[in-house]
């Protein structure tokens, strides 16, 4: 079988000599990657064993899919949330993109009991302490505008990936609460300037060091929540906003979309940047350790502050 013939470059030279231009030929290689690349599967094609994608015209949703565990976030689930974000990095008609949870609750934040892959040392507990701070990046950095639609709990780190998206929609029974504080530890993956620059320093405080449980009608007081339907109304409601803003023109849209997100994020690398870091500090703590036995024995911790 014959070699495909190389595409050539025809250059302009001036032959001194002669005074006149003569053409110059340049074979010019491809490489096989360019010469093979396959268009990327729709989102909604690929398979996730944590989430479950759907798409309707500009519009996507993506549910996350545990609900036996109430949507509790373990490493494989983190690692489907980082790779659905990142594919739609290829996905141009889709403008919008819905993110709920099957069942009673939106998420109920890190499951303790999830196992996941085993460390071998503080290196790697390092590194795969990460992931919770690389699915939220990921959804912060989507080009779509991005939609909670909040059923039931959002809890720690399922509270941070619901501030992480644009909009908020709270069906009536839909609730807030960062627990870090009462398991010993501080809130990582990188929430905490997300839940400030929305309710505000005090605020974030009450949630963060006071652990607070905030409901729909005070998370809409709060401006957390951009709207509160009843739960009948949710996902209608969330389909009707994401289509008012598919309907926007795209490139100006996802353009204000970076723009804000930028302005209030300025400082928030050069602030947060050890929160992993401060996650297993204390995590090493006789208080984390009281707190997690207090947590599976149904009781309540004694810190100490040791």
């Amino acid at each position: 079988m014959p070699r495909p013939r190389q595409p050539t470059l025809c250059l302009c030279s001036l032959d001194a000599r002669r005074g006149r231009n003569r053409e110059i030929k340049v074979k010019v290689r491809q490489t096989p990657s360019l010469r093979h690349r396959q268009e990327p599967q729709p989102v909604d094609e690929r398979q996730y064993d944590n989430l479950v994608v759907s798409r309707a015209g500009h519009v996507a949703t993506v549910t996350f899919n545990r609900p036996a565990k109430a949507n509790a976030l373990n490493h494989a689930h983190l690692e489907d949330i980082e790779a659905v974000a990142h594919a739609f990095r290829e996905d141009v008609e889709t403008r919008v993109v819905i993110f709920t949870g099957r069942g009673k609750h939106f998420s109920s934040g890190a499951d303790l009991d999830g196992g996941g892959p085993a460390a071998s040392g503080m290196l790697e507990r390092r590194r795969l302490a990460r992931i919770g701070e690389r699915a939220t990046l990921a959804v912060y950095d989507m080009d779509q505008i991005t939609v909670a639609a909040w059923n039931g709990a959002a809890m720690g780190g399922g509270a941070v990936l619901a501030t992480a998206m644009d909009l908020r929609i709270g069906a009536d029974d839909c609730f807030m609460q960062y627990p870090e504080i009462d398991i010993g530890v501080n809130l990582m993956w990188k929430g905490l300037p997300l839940v400030t620059h929305i309710a505000g320093p005090s605020r974030a405080k009450r949630l963060v060091i006071g652990g607070e449980r905030i409901h729909a009608p005070e998370l809409c007081e709060w401006g957390i929540l951009d709207a509160l339907v009843p739960r009948a109304e949710l996902m209608d409601t969330a389909r009707e906003w994401a289509s008012r803003y598919a309907a926007k023109s795209p490139i100006p849209a996802q353009m204000i979309k970076r723009s804000v997100n930028t302005l209030v994020s300025a400082l928030d690398v050069a602030v947060m940047h050890m929160d992993v870091d401060q996650n297993l500090l204390s995590a090493m703590t006789e208080d984390r350790r009281a707190a997690i036995e207090a947590y599976r024995s149904g009781t309540e911790p004694t810190f100490t502050g040791s």
